[in-house]
C-alpha cells in the first residue's frame, strides 16, 4: 500500500525538493503546507498517512500543529523536521503526539525510513528509542515495578523486540511466528495500552516497567 504523505514547510524550494525526491521513492505527495495552520487543515481534509512537519514555520509551528492535530485526528502520524536534533525539541515534539524526528541534513533514506516507520512499516529508529528513553527518565526517573501486568507474557516478547528496533519480519523471525501472528498481537498491545501505534506503545511499556530501552 502507498503511503500518502504531506509536507509542511515554510521554504518552498525544500517543499519542492522534498517532493520530488519523495515521490521517487514511491509516496503519494497529496499536497503542500507553508505554515502550521495549513498543515491542520489540509491534513484534516486530505486525511495522509503521515505529515512531514517543520518545527519552525510562522504563525503556528510545528510543535503546535502537531498538537492540535493529534487532537483532532490522532490516527494521522507525525514525523517532524528540525534544524538540530535539540533535548527540548525532541521532547516537546514527543509530547505533542510526533512519532520521529529527523534532522535537516540527513539523508533520503534516513527521510524514506522515517516516513516508513510512521506509518508502521519498519522498526522503530536507534534515534527515536534513545530520544524516549531520555523523555521516560525525565517524566519519571524510577520505572515503575514489573506488577499486575495487562499484556501477556508473548506480548512482553514483542514489545520488547519492537523497543530493540526490530521490525515486524524481524520479531515474527526471532519469535518464530507469522508476520500476521505479529500484527494480531501488536494490535492487542495497543488496546490494553492505550496507545495508537508502537512508538506510543513502547513509551508506555517503559513507563509501566515492562520493558527496557537498552
Amino acid at each position: 500500500m502507498t503511503i500518502r504523505l504531506l509536507l509542511a514547510d515554510d521554504h518552498r524550494m525544500l517543499r519542492e525538493s522534498l517532493r520530488r525526491t519523495l515521490t521517487e521513492e514511491g509516496f503519494d505527495v497529496v499536497d503542500e503546507a507553508s505554515d502550521g495552520d495549513e498543515a491542520v487543515r489540509l491534513a484534516t481534509d486530505l486525511r495522509p498517512d503521515v505529515v512531514l512537519m517543520d518545527v519552525t514555520m510562522p504563525d503556528v509551528g510545528g510543535i503546535e500543529a502537531t498538537r492540535r492535530l493529534q487532537a483532532s485526528n490522532p490516527e494521522i502520524r507525525v514525523v517532524m523536521l528540525t534544524m538540530h536534533a535539540d533535548e527540548s525539541v525532541v521532547s516537546d515534539a514527543l509530547r505533542a503526539g510526533a512519532v520521529g524526528y529527523l534532522v535537516k541534513d540527513c539523508s533520503t533514506d534516513e527521510i524514506a525510513g522515517a516516513i516508513r516507520v510512521a506509518a508502521g512499516d519498519e522498526a522503530l529508529s536507534p534515534e527515536l528509542a534513545g530520544a524516549m528513553l531520555d523523555e521516560v527518565r525525565r517524566i519519571d526517573p524510577e520505572p515503575a515495578e514489573e506488577s499486575d501486568q495487562v499484556v501477556t507474557k508473548r506480548e512482553v516478547e514483542v514489545l520488547q523486540l519492537i523497543a530493540d528496533g526490530c521490525s515486524t519480519p524481524e520479531v515474527a523471525e526471532q519469535l518464530f511466528i507469522s508476520q500476521k501472528t505479529v500484527k494480531n498481537h501488536l494490535a492487542s498491545i495497543y488496546h490494553k495500552l492505550d496507545a495508537r501505534d508502537r512508538t506510543q506503545a513502547v513509551l508506555q511499556a517503559v513507563r509501566m516497567g515492562i520493558v527496557r530501552l537498552r
